[in-house]
């Protein structure tokens, strides 16, 4: 039977739309199969016990942090959680270098209390509070890390100037190292909030054997902080900053399982290179 061309139109639009509303239904089905299984997932990790008390191994443990602006995170729940993990190590197996890169806020009496605290427990640490602040970092003379804008001005670059404030959290290992102080494993740790099992759960990753390891760090969940550094399995930027997050299946079906996420690279909340 011959229709005219404004039904066939008709009933070629209604075919696509039944194909868009079952594709969609397919879609909503297949992530509430997958939340299911993630949710699944982490209710059986809560029951096992990969959360202890202290680590499997006893290892002596070198903890670096880079803080600004910091004071509100360190009050609430940095300093404490850290005082907790340096105890849970022992303070014999720990060693805590902190620098501050001249905040504009009251980082530096947070520190100074921390410091206090440290000392009361015997945990050994160095605490560098710098009085440079940003202001005096641009006004500097523009030379190593420092870039023509677009605008034609010179500009410091956020990765260079990063990288060498955390290098600077580094330096004590070198004394240490000339009076025979050694480490296992060096731990930074970023102004996030954390526990001292996370902290455990990231050292014993893989039962600890891998080049690093990153935390993934949700500044609003479910939204990933921060992608700058992070790549997958294949070499891929994130994908975006919630779920599925990785363009590589091995990297997302790992996620998925709550394994630990193979990546070429990475840095977030707490990292252990």
């Amino acid at each position: 039977m011959f229709l005219p061309y404004r039904y066939r139109t008709i009933r070629r639009a209604l075919a696509r739309s039944r194909i868009l509303r079952t594709l969609l239904l397919i879609f909503i089905a297949w992530n509430l199969i997958e939340v299911h299984l993630i949710l699944s997932r982490i209710s059986e990790a809560d029951q096992e016990t990969i959360y202890r008390d202290q680590p499997r191994r006893k290892e002596r443990i070198y903890i670096a942090s880079v803080n600004w602006n910091s004071e509100i995170i360190l009050r609430s729940h940095w300093s404490q959680a850290l005082l907790e993990l340096a105890w849970k190590l022992g303070p014999e197996n720990v060693y805590i270098s902190i620098y501050e890169s001249g905040s504009y806020d009251n980082t530096k009496e947070a520190l100074m209390e921390l410091d206090s605290e440290l000392e009361r427990l015997g945990i050994p640490r160095t605490i560098v509070l710098s009085p440079i602040t940003h202001e005096d970092e641009l006004a500097a003379t523009p030379g190593e890390g420092w870039v023509e804008s677009p605008l034609g001005d010179m500009a410091l670059r956020r990765i260079p100037y990063l990288s060498r404030t955390r290098n600077l959290s580094l330096r004590p290992l070198e004394e240490l190292a000339k009076h025979g102080y050694t480490f296992d494993k060096i731990l930074f740790l970023n102004d996030v909030v954390f526990t001292p099992n996370d902290v455990f759960q990231l050292l014993d990753t893989n039962d600890g054997s891998y080049a690093a390891a990153c935390s993934m760090d949700f500044a609003k969940a479910p939204n990933y902080y921060d992608t700058f550094a992070l790549r997958d399995a294949s070499g891929h930027e994130a994908l975006m900053s919630t779920w599925p997050f990785f363009r590589n299946t091995v990297s997302r079906h790992a996620m998925k399982n709550l394994h630990p996420v193979p990546v070429q690279s990475c840095w977030n909340g707490m990292g252990k290179p």
